[in-house]
């Protein structure tokens, strides 16, 4: 893709002779040398000749007529009011900073990015293209209308032969006389349009002054076919001059059929045809890139033409409503020339204006063609259009453009093209009108235009009145238009485009997430709404994949923040080793899939780290409220990145687009015995440390054996049946309430149950266990937790077990949750009993496959689905820090060889019977 350099790094000093554009930085085909075109001949003559084009001559009959004057003047205030809304929109981003070559192709996409900037600057470039053939074929219309053999006026050489090849084949020397123009370069098409803009500027002259000196007269009109093929009677039309029965007349709306195409004519397609005519507002920025002074030019240029323009059309609208009858506006187009002092110069002005309307429209697509293909938003199939000559003119797209328009005149019917090119510029007006709401909205510091005569009202309203016309115009045309631009900007973030231009949607984002996370009011938390926040601190993460996506089902639509400690004090480097670090963990969530932030931290130990991160993670009411550890055993790292296919790399270590692999941004995996970054001491610390800032504690241990479809994307409907068993009491508490479920039993319910709403997991069954005392009845507890859990909406089977006979059977009933993790009872009685839980558990996943071994990989056996994952109840660390390590041992008994386990110690109520 096009690098983009900063504005400020466009310009280069040039001792005391001021700044001048560098060549990469000019924007234009040629650069800084390409820029020779003034305002007036830049903008102004390009513009007034595009928004006159055919309708100033042929056209101004068919709007009075059919629409009448009231209808045609409200017709032309909406045309311009919308023209001017987006005037304004296009003043304002042009005198925001450097403007380069493209015109409203480069404003738009550098606002709302390529895959928005780049589907619509291809409609607009075909916008472009089909108007050049609308241009054409008006002047082919004008021409056989006087030359045409079989033309019935009174006056002209009717010696051209007539039909759709032949006005196929004018059409076609005409569309090679205009690419001649444009392809030998901006300076002659500027030559050529100022000559033009005189012959026009006196041909409208001749017309007005005709208005008043030409006295009453009745105009032969050309007999029409009728019904069976018959010719119709011959009419007359008349020139009545200025009088006041005809105004009459002439005010109300009085729609007809259209000569020309057969079509009943409606305020529509009226307005359609009107529409087209005005919409060359754009003809001057889209020789942005031949400018002097773009930022000045545009807007300037811009609003004089728009001005001047209309005017003249005000003008002539009165003028024929006061002079000519219904019948002569209907059915003569062209009648300016009946009623000139002298004809010929009518049709020097009609020939002129479409020849500059139709080069005007074809030098604006092929510069819009050539920032397409410079851009590289398409591939090679506009590889064509990069081409230049030495001065820096891109006759490679002004071809492309040519062939194009050959193409569309095929269409033959000057009015069946009209809806369909007003549709398209609509759309190009409506994302300029949007670009400027959206960077008036994003509030950026450096949005900062020097006109200002603008607001996000008339940005606003400027998008909906486009939108709205669009769709009153030709709802077809509309929603196929909107259909294009879809799967345009489908396939160009399909295909990637260049992140350097900067995103207004980031800007708005950023605007929006502000403004609520200040109305995010953590005193108004209720636990209705508590959802997970998850903090996942991760070493790294070649050997933490399945956890990363583990985490992520659980997170539940809540903050989840991947967190990393590097090890190192500031003081003793030169630069902050963490901030090139967030690139390769950007990519590692792109690749992962995982819906998560990065937060990333610089501390002499892991534990200060993670003590930083659970402080600072976050933001107003989105903080964490769960820390996430990965179990601490001597089991030796997996590298997952050599077998997850997401993470499948190409042999030379690159990923697609060139950037480094992910794999030599991460370090390999630690080697088995190598020293470790945190100790069994400060492990078992940071889990205290959370537990202290009362947040809620997950280790989990052997993820990597999860089932792969359960850490999938998509739903496990499909796959092998498991089971998710659930163990609500401390197992290292034998006594103390047997069926009693605390605040944490009741988060490990919780966690269970947000782990079953997650797509990939809905085929697995969860079974809660409930151990009983040696006195305990059965039934009685089961009763009580199935009430619990009816009111809570969880559906679980629950399944009793006998808890407590061997380690503890004949202990007081008053032992407190404590005295086997602090020593109260001896270290070989705590082994003891953590043997012995571990056996219990694995005896009930033995009985879930039918006695197979420990760990999820045993398959469906005679007793049921495996157990894929195990929800333990984490004991709180010992009061004395001498015992860690003791503490760490007997999780570890506690958990071999289960599977995939998570230990939960949960300190906030999560769970809520209310409505």
């Amino acid at each position: 893709m096009a690098s983009e350099n900063s504005p400020l790094l466009a310009y280069r000093l040039l001792g005391d002779e001021g700044v001048a554009f560098s060549a990469n930085g000019a924007g234009g085909p040629g650069g800084a040398s390409a820029r020779k075109l003034s305002t007036f001949l830049g903008v102004v003559v390009p513009t007034v000749l595009s928004m006159f084009s055919i309708v100033v001559f042929l056209r101004i009959g068919f709007v009075v007529g059919h629409a009448g004057l009231l209808q045609a003047l409200a017709m032309l205030l909406v045309a311009y009011f919308i023209l001017a809304l987006t005037v304004l929109s296009v003043c304002a981003i042009a005198t925001n900073g450097a403007v380069r070559g493209g015109g409203a192709y480069f404003m738009i996409s550098r606002t709302l990015g390529p895959e928005v900037g780049g589907s619509i600057g291809l409609m607009f470039y075909l916008a472009n293209v089909c108007g050049c053939a609308v241009s054409l074929l008006g002047l082919v219309e004008a021409v056989l209308d006087v030359f045409g053999a079989d033309s019935t006026g009174s006056s002209g050489l009717h010696v051209l032969p007539q039909g759709y090849g032949w006005s196929l084949l004018y059409g076609s020397l005409l569309l090679g006389l205009v690419g001649g123009v444009c392809t030998l370069g901006a300076g002659l098409y500027a030559r050529a349009s100022f000559l033009t803009f005189l012959l026009v500027s006196g041909s409208l002259a001749s017309v007005l002054v005709s208005f008043v000196a030409v006295g009453p007269r009745s105009i032969p009109l050309t007999p029409r076919p009728g019904p069976n093929g018959s010719s119709l009677p011959p009419q007359v039309g008349h020139f009545t001059g200025f009088n006041s029965s005809t105004l009459k007349a002439n005010l109300g709306a009085g729609y007809a059929k259209d000569y020309t195409t057969g079509a009943m004519m409606t305020f529509a397609s009226v307005f359609a045809v009107l529409f087209n005519g005005c919409t060359g507002i754009m003809a001057g920025a889209n020789m942005s890139g031949e400018l002097k002074d773009p930022s000045r030019a545009i807007p300037l240029g811009t609003i004089v033409a728009v001005t001047y323009t209309f005017f003249i059309y005000t003008l002539l609208f009165f003028l024929s409503s006061f002079t000519c009858d219904r019948t002569l506006l209907q059915e003569d187009y062209g009648f300016f020339r009946a009623i000139s002092l002298w004809p010929p110069l009518v049709l020097i002005g009609i020939y002129a204006t479409s020849l500059s309307a139709s080069m005007s429209s074809l030098i604006g697509a092929s510069r819009i063609l050539h920032a397409l293909a410079q851009d590289d938003l398409f591939g090679v199939i506009l590889a064509p259009a990069k081409v230049v000559s030495r001065t820096g003119n891109p006759w490679g797209a002004v071809l492309y453009s040519w062939g194009l328009v050959q193409l569309v005149l095929l269409a033959g019917k000057l009015n069946t093209l009209a809806a369909v090119v007003t549709v398209f510029y609509l759309v190009a007006y409506a994302a300029v009108d949007l670009s400027c709401l959206s960077l008036e909205w994003a509030s950026a510091p450096n949005f900062r235009p020097t006109f200002s005569l603008f607001s996000w009202h008339t940005c606003l309203l400027g998008v909906a009145s486009c939108l709205l016309m669009m769709f009153l115009i030709s709802p077809g045309a509309a929603g196929g238009s909107l259909l294009l631009m879809g799967l345009l900007s489908a396939l160009l973030t399909a295909r990637g485009g260049p992140s350097s231009w900067g995103y207004v949607s980031q800007a708005l984002l950023f605007h929006q997430v502000r403004k609520y996370l200040l109305r995010l009011d953590v005193r108004k938390d209720h636990v209705k709404f508590w959802r997970p926040q998850l903090l996942l601190l991760v070493g790294n993460p070649r050997g933490a994949l399945p956890l990363l996506r583990l985490a992520n089902q659980l997170k539940k639509g809540g903050l989840y923040v991947l967190g990393h400690v590097t090890l190192g004090d500031l003081d003793c480097l030169p630069s902050d080793p963490v901030q090139p670090q967030y690139g390769a963990w950007l990519s590692l969530v792109d690749r992962a899939q995982v819906k998560a932030f990065v937060d990333l931290t610089l501390s002499p130990s892991v534990r200060q780290g993670a003590q930083h991160l659970l402080r600072i993670s976050g933001l107003g009411g989105m903080k964490p409220n769960t820390l996430v550890l990965g179990f601490y055993d001597d089991a030796a790292p997996q590298d997952h990145f050599l077998t997850d296919p997401a993470f499948s790399e190409a042999a030379d270590g690159t990923q697609e687009g060139g950037s480094p692999a992910l794999s030599t941004l991460f370090p390999p995996p630690r080697a088995p015995g190598s020293p470790r970054a945190l100790s069994p001491q400060d492990y078992v610390a940071t889990v205290a440390d959370a537990l202290k800032m009362n947040k809620n504690v997950v280790l989990a241990r052997a993820c990597g054996a999860l089932p792969p479809e359960r850490l999938s994307r998509g739903s496990g409907g499909t796959s092998q049946p498991h089971h998710v068993d659930v163990w609500p009491l401390n197992l290292l508490r034998p006594r103390g309430g047997p069926g009693y479920v605390d605040v944490c039993g009741l988060f490990l319910l919780q966690m269970a149950t947000i782990l079953g709403m997650v797509p990939a997991w809905h085929s697995a069954r969860l079974r809660i266990f409930l151990c009983l005392g040696p006195r305990e009845a059965p039934g009685a507890a089961e009763g009580r937790l199935r009430a619990l859990l009816s009111q809570l909406r969880i559906r679980a089977e629950v399944q009793e077990v006998v808890w407590g006979e061997g380690a503890g059977a004949g202990e007081p009933e008053e032992e407190e949750e404590g005295d086997f993790v602090n020593g109260r009872r001896g270290d070989a009685e705590a082994e003891a009993l953590a043997s012995s839980a571990n056996a219990l558990v694995r005896a009930q996943q033995g009985r879930g496959r039918g006695g197979g071994p420990g760990g999820p990989e045993g398959g469906d056996g005679e007793g049921g689905p495996a157990t894929a994952l195990t929800f333990l109840y984490l004991p709180r660390p010992p009061a004395d820090p001498a015992r860690y390590t003791r503490y760490l041992a007997l999780l570890e008994t506690l958990t071999r060889d289960l599977g995939p386990t998570l230990l939960i110690h949960g300190v906030t109520p999560v769970t809520c019977t209310d409505l």
